[in-house]
């Protein structure tokens, strides 16, 4: 094996290491909050009385703030670069997380989920886009969704460590564990996380993204930019053929992913125990929600890099169509169990799939553009998802329309994703990449 392709591959390694590390705190952050919501509602005390209506506004308050950062990097990523957008949202985060903690009103509260949900959204657009333009051909899918499993895995850490903790620790807790990104994560990034070489080509700067490359172990593949072909950049490229209505049907996707990974994340452990399970038993289920997306998500990735991603997310969403519907049945625990595992594939792994999907669908020169719109819009999807479910276990309706409805949903993710077409030059751009990665390998 040559040193190149060492070097790629430790490259490689450490993008994906650090980029799902960072996914895993934004996946602890949207998992953090529907866990303490029974403490919130029960105990005025900790941060003043609130109605089920109220928190599911509460856990929007984050997800609008995820939609500013999400388009506010995408407005920037595509100018300044992939890396200053991570370091800076780390640090965000981690200090929107802690601010959190310190909370002891509903209005305290809400204005730090909101700022803490822009570093979030910041983080979610910039790293597939960052990955996608350091995985070689035919692994795009996969490493993708190793990245994005960050997201589910961060929600079972947020459930195990809120079935550890002692309830005489409170919730604060939680949120402190939330702002370690800036001690653990930060220092690393900044140290070991590189530019984007395909990036800088992509910004005609060719001789800087050659001399990086080269350091980095990195196989440009050759191709023209911006500069020299007066293409449109970022958001510019968006709303112009041919990429206006696949970005279109990508954001209506990625809508309906993010309700039902939102809603379910939010509000599950509260139906539950309004259906008679004990407050242990209703975080389990939160568990086996995440842990499910985690494993079926990178089984599919893995069938999605070989039959097309745009196949299989069409049969997850059925999929979490059909598990959703047989959640009000009665089945013992052990099944039920099993049962929330599969919708969580369907719902949350779907959502891993999409924004694998969209990396890889969009030029260097619109991906984080095309990225952040996926998550900005789809982060309305995670707003409506909370509020929705709080005025349904608000209005008392139980668990049952609640799952009904958000099958219904899933149905509609399926039928879109199979009016997505095919990307823009996707027959060529990975043939001619993929050569150019195995002449590199060749030659070195």
């Amino acid at each position: 094996m040559s040193a190149a392709t060492n070097h790629r591959r430790h490259t490689l390694l450490w993008v994906v290491v650090l980029s799902t590390l960072a996914l895993t705190f934004d996946g602890y952050d949207l998992v953090v909050y529907g866990t303490v919501v029974p403490t919130l509602l029960h105990d005025p005390s900790q941060i003043g009385p609130l109605t089920p209506a109220q928190a599911g506004a509460l856990g929007s308050y984050a997800l609008v703030g995820v939609l500013v950062g999400a388009l506010a990097a995408g407005a920037v990523g595509d100018w300044i670069g992939r890396r200053r957008v991570m370091l800076v949202n780390l640090a965000w985060f981690s200090l929107g997380m802690g601010a959190t903690a310190l909370t002891h009103t509903v209005q305290t509260f809400a204005i730090t989920r909101f700022l803490t949900g822009i570093g979030v959204g910041a983080l979610v657009a910039t790293v597939g886009a960052l990955v996608a333009e350091f995985a070689p051909p035919g692994r795009r899918n996969r490493l993708n969704a190793v990245v994005y499993s960050g997201v589910p895995a961060g929600g079972v850490l947020a459930s195990v460590i809120a079935l550890l903790m002692p309830d005489s620790a409170g919730w604060r807790p939680l949120f402190w564990i939330g702002s370690l990104p800036i001690i653990l994560l930060l220092p690393l990034a900044i140290i070991l996380l590189p530019e984007s070489p395909k990036w800088l080509q992509a910004r005609g700067r060719t001789q800087a993204a050659e001399e990086l490359a080269g350091r980095l172990g990195v196989t440009l593949a050759a191709s023209t930019t911006p500069a020299s072909t007066g293409q449109q950049v970022g958001f510019g490229a968006l709303v112009r053929r041919p990429l206006a209505v696949p970005t279109l049907l990508l954001g209506v996707m990625s809508f309906g992913g993010l309700l039902l990974t939102y809603a379910l994340n939010t509000w599950l452990p509260q139906i539950m125990e309004n259906n008679g399970y004990g407050k242990d038993d209703a975080l389990t289920f939160l568990l086996a929600l995440n842990l499910g997306a985690i494993i079926g998500g990178l089984l599919a990735s893995g069938i999605a890099d070989r039959v097309g991603a745009r196949t299989v997310i069409a049969s997850t969403f059925v999929l979490a169509a059909l598990t959703l519907a047989a959640l009000p049945l009665a089945f013992p625990f052990a099944l039920l169990l099993l049962a929330v595992a599969v919708a969580g594939v369907g719902t949350i792994g779907t959502q891993v799939l999409i924004y694998g999907l969209v990396s890889n669908y969009y030029p260097t020169r619109a991906r984080a553009a095309g990225v952040a719109w996926c998550a900005g819009f789809g982060r309305l999807g995670g707003i409506v998802g909370p509020i929705l479910g709080g005025i349904l276990v608000g209005a008392g309706v139980g668990g049952t329309t609640a799952f009904y409805l958000f099958s219904g949903v899933a149905l509609i993710g399926a039928l879109v994703t199979r009016l997505l077409p095919s990307a823009p030059g996707e027959e060529v751009e990975p043939i001619v990449e993929a050569t150019a990665v195995r002449a590199s390998t060749l030659g070195g």
